[in-house]
């Protein structure tokens, strides 16, 4: 199970950092990534994290201003989003992966119940 805090809603340029804490398995055996939704459209794969190397890799929209990690003590998985723009506005999900980097989501093993993240002044 996967279970998502720390969406909301931020104005244009802000911060917000997304938390997704992993139970009944161990999150380092895997790799996991975070994908987004945005109204009338599909879910894209924002970023994963390799389980044998730890590197994360992003889209190329949020490169340098989102940043994604795990905590190995905490089981947890997190996504800090910087410079926010009215376009990163969506439901993010964090996921583990039934397949390699990037992630295709229909092999998408487990799924977060998502949390909103709203960019707007």
């Amino acid at each position: 199970q996967l279970v998502e805090s720390g969406g909301g809603l931020v104005q244009p340029g802000g911060s917000l950092r997304l938390s997704c804490a992993a139970s009944g398995f161990t999150l380092d055996y895997y790799n996991v990534g975070w994908f987004r939704q945005a109204p009338g459209k599909e879910r894209e794969e924002v970023s994963c994290i390799t389980a044998s190397d730890g590197r994360a890799h992003y889209i190329d929209s949020v490169k340098g201003r989102f940043t994604a990690s795990k905590d190995h003590a905490k089981n947890s998985m997190y996504l800090q989003m910087n410079s926010l723009k009215p376009e990163d506005t969506a439901v993010y999900y964090c996921a583990r992966a039934g397949s390699s980097c990037p992630i295709d989501p229909r092999l998408v093993e487990v799924w977060g119940q998502g949390t909103l993240v709203t960019v707007s002044s």
